[in-house]
């Protein structure tokens, strides 16, 4: 008996989870039906955006059309700036002394042979002194020459005593020659060496014109002829050094032009001509030197500074539109078209458009179509394009105002279903 009710148990359960299982199939099947549309409706938004005229007129949005443009290929190379080393100079003392005063500042302009700083020692006297004494010297070995001399053609003289007056004439003239030289590198005048006008001081003058970039020595500093004082730099004598990878070496020249930015401060851009190119590797590297001169403006140029070069290659002919008409989304590049096409409307949308207000259908709207691009060289505010779809030449394009077109097609695919 038992055993025949559990046959009628596990009857019924088996027809109810048929039931169950029958139930349970449409709606899984209904759900993807209602995925399917909502995934193609997203895609739409975010391809095609519509705005009205007002809209299209309060930011400023242009139309035009893809235009044939000759831009100019380049390549990209960083680099530093350098100056040569013969326009380089470390300023130092001749002499050793004490720094009684220094007349320049960091990043001032000093003109060559300009006094950049004044030093003393006791000894700058000495060597005056030992001068005007050889002078005194000089004036009796001069007289004593004579005097021998003329003893000696009256055969009244020994000839010992006159070689011997003319080998110390000969010794005192030529230490007068050594002091004379001294006391003129010094920067003293040896005409102008007297008694009362002996100089405890020197000047250190600027070897070369050019801008100040250290100084090393400080009033009160003791310093030679190994200690240097400052150091000055020629900066309209700098030049780039631009490292180009051994594949674009063959399509360098020289004479072309290098368009260059630095590194910490873009805003501003300069100027270079190539006139050199290297013929090894620089430090085991696969890139070569390639040194370009700075024309025009070099204010704010300092050796050593990074830089970001683009050189001009040749020119050619390609569809181009303005750098504003392109806009930039998930790693790839677009331009928004005028079309025809529409985008999807969504249901809520399209119920409040049959049942509600029907001033807002009056409304004109502009439709645009989000298109790949592949960028290509830039000139002149013109970026050279390739459409990864067919665009005819006639058709309009959003070259200013494309950025806030594309805002609202992203906004549109953020928006929930």
């Amino acid at each position: 008996m038992k055993l025949k009710y559990n046959i009628i148990y596990l009857f019924f359960m088996a027809v109810f989870l048929s039931c169950c299982n029958k139930k349970e199939a449409p709606s899984e099947n209904s759900e993807e039906k209602i995925q399917e549309p909502e995934r193609k409706h997203e895609d739409a938004s975010q391809t095609i955006a519509s705005l009205t005229e007002e809209q299209i007129k309060a930011v400023g949005i242009t139309l035009g059309t893809i235009e044939m443009k000759e831009l100019t290929s380049t390549i990209k190379a960083n680099g530093l700036l350098r100056v040569p080393n013969n326009n380089k100079a470390t300023v130092t003392s001749l002499y050793g002394g004490i720094i009684k005063t220094i007349n320049i500042q960091v990043g001032g302009f000093v003109k060559k042979g300009q006094v950049i700083a004044t030093i003393a020692n006791p000894e700058f006297i000495q060597l005056q002194e030992e001068y005007l004494t050889v002078n005194s010297r000089i004036t009796y070995a001069e007289q004593e020459y004579r005097r021998q001399k003329e003893l000696f053609d009256n055969d009244a003289g020994a000839k010992k005593n006159l070689q011997s007056a003319d080998a110390e004439l000969k010794t005192l003239r030529t230490k007068k020659a050594s002091l004379l030289r001294q006391l003129q590198v010094m920067g003293i005048n040896p005409g102008k060496v007297t008694n009362g006008s002996m100089r405890s001081g020197l000047v250190i003058t600027a070897p070369i014109s050019g801008t100040v970039s250290s100084i090393s020595a400080q009033i009160g500093s003791y310093v030679d002829i190994s200690s240097p004082v400052a150091e000055i730099i020629d900066n309209h004598s700098i030049h780039l050094d631009l490292q180009v990878f051994e594949k674009d070496l063959p399509k360098m020249k020289v004479g072309q032009i290098v368009h260059f930015k630095l590194t910490n401060n873009p805003e501003t851009e300069y100027d270079a001509i190539i006139y050199s190119i290297g013929s090894s590797f620089e430090n085991n590297s696969k890139t070569i030197s390639v040194h370009a001169s700075v024309t025009g403006n070099k204010n704010g140029l300092i050796d050593g500074m990074n830089i970001t070069g683009m050189v001009s290659l040749d020119k050619k002919t390609t569809p181009a539109v303005p750098d504003e008409a392109i806009v930039e989304a998930d790693g790839k590049f677009y331009v928004l078209v005028k079309t025809n096409k529409k985008p999807e409307i969504h249901k809520e949308e399209q119920h409040e458009s049959e049942t509600g207000n029907h001033e807002d259908n009056a409304v004109k709207t502009i439709n645009f179509e989000k298109i790949e691009v592949i960028k290509g060289s830039s000139d002149m505010g013109y970026t050279g394009i390739t459409p990864v779809k067919e665009i005819t030449p006639d058709v309009k394009i959003a070259v200013k105002g494309a950025f806030f077109i594309n805002a609202k097609l992203a906004n549109s695919g953020e928006h929930e279903h």
